[in-house]
């Protein structure tokens, strides 16, 4: 092989892997620059027993200092705080925050609290609320739903 063939056979490799090292790197920055990353893991519309639902597993992950806007849910969903501590807002009804299968204390209308570690709550349809992440590590809750089929996650609403 020639070594002007050497050369640009390099110079092709080189440029193809410092491509694809920027195309990974700014995925990985984008991803890491969202405050409020909701994946979801695991999903089935329309399980026996609840025709016209999806019922759904979604990983949620909040950065330090994000903030979730004023929403509800369209179904029921239950939170439970795998990391960190979420300060949490309700605005309308109430949520129980529970650990096992013991109640620890109530959130109402007006009210803000917290849910720890460990710890989880059901949000139904028409609780209005807000959360936010006061800490200084990443909080990740884990979801599970049962809503409408093709329903979004959550629903803005105006203050």
């Amino acid at each position: 092989m020639s070594v002007r063939l050497r050369t640009a056979l390099l110079l092709v490799i080189a440029i193809t892997f410092t491509a694809a090292a920027s195309a990974y790197a700014t995925t990985a920055l984008i991803a890491e620059d969202q405050p409020v990353v909701r994946t979801v893991l695991a999903e089935d519309a329309d399980p026996p027993g609840a025709p016209g639902r999806t019922l759904g597993l979604s990983r949620v992950t909040v950065a330090p200092g994000a903030e979730l806007a004023l929403h509800r849910h369209p179904g029921t969903q239950i939170a439970n705080i795998a990391r960190g501590t979420l300060t949490y807002w309700v605005v309308r009804g109430a949520v129980t925050v529970h650990r096992g299968d013991r109640a620890l204390r109530t959130i109402r209308a007006g009210q803000r609290g917290q849910v720890k570690t460990g710890e989880w709550i059901v949000e139904n349809p028409g609780t209005i609320h807000h959360a936010a992440n006061r800490g200084d590590v990443q909080i990740e809750i884990l979801i599970a739903t049962l809503f409408k089929d093709g329903a979004p996650p959550s629903i803005p609403v105006r203050p």
